[in-house]
């Protein structure tokens, strides 16, 4: 049951950002969202290192000199993965916006960029959801050096990422006029992918135990380019980028904190 409610985490961040809807007038306030994601920020990264790059390394300590090449390739693969995906993404976007011009105007319109969002989100939060998934494998096989603390804080940290992906979604839905109910399951569906994902990685983790190291740095090579690409420099826009920092700084230190402590 601990491990089913860990791999909802992420999940109920995201519900819990598209919830919004129903109690908010207007766009989160830009403060509370940039300290959101720069603690978020802060928690992933420490989460990389700490709980995902580190036990890979550890796990192939068999290679003597070379126990770091299932670290790099792994690291590698899952920034080249995100990569594609960004590319991937924008591309579908532009064809969309290129189809039936003059034909839709006004809330047709708005609406049909909200579902790119909607898409985008989702197609990002894939990999989010494998990363809960193979810490979560890595922790039950019991040979990774990972602690139940390890896979909670890390659930936990893309939760509070999630947060404001569910409420970017569900508040410009409203604001276009379509229903609370209605926009806030637009929302919370964009999440459903992560815990899909985890619970497939987790039931697939007796086949994975053998590349366990290289999906462990996947999941970090992930999960960097997320906080570098994406996170970071949205909670780093002026003004008063200082909080998105000091977000950061405090996610980044209760997570080396917790991770050292417990582990």
């Amino acid at each position: 049951m601990r491990v089913f409610f860990g791999v909802m985490i992420p999940f109920i961040g995201t519900t819990a950002g598209a919830a919004c809807v129903f109690f908010m007038m207007g766009q989160m306030r830009q403060n509370v969202q940039k300290s959101l994601l720069g603690f978020a920020s802060g928690v992933m990264m420490a989460a990389s290192v700490w709980s995902l790059l580190i036990p890979a390394i550890n796990m192939a300590e068999g290679l003597e000199t070379l126990a770091f090449i299932p670290a790099a390739v792994g690291f590698s693969v899952g920034i080249g993965a995100m990569l594609l995906l960004d590319r991937v993404v924008p591309e579908i976007y532009l064809k969309e916006e290129g189809k039936g011009d003059g034909e839709r105007d006004g809330i047709g319109q708005a609406i049909s960029k909200t579902a790119m969002l909607i898409l985008a989100v989702t197609i990002h939060n894939i990999p989010e959801g494998m990363a809960v998934g193979v810490i979560f494998a890595g922790m039950l096989s019991g040979t990774a050096g990972i602690t139940m603390a390890d896979a909670f804080a890390l659930a936990v940290g893309i939760a509070i990422q999630n947060f404001p992906e569910g409420a970017i979604i569900s508040l410009p839905l409203r604001g276009e006029g379509m229903g609370r109910r209605k926009s806030f399951l637009y929302g919370a569906a964009s999440g459903v992918v992560e815990p899909i994902g985890a619970f497939l990685t987790i039931l697939l983790s007796a086949y994975i135990t053998p590349v366990l190291p290289y999906l462990l740095a996947f999941a970090a090579g992930a999960m960097v380019y997320v906080v570098v690409e994406e996170l970071i420099p949205e909670a780093s826009r002026d003004p008063h980028s200082h909080i998105g920092t000091a977000g950061f700084a405090m996610g980044f230190l209760i997570m080396m904190v917790l991770d050292v402590a417990l582990g």
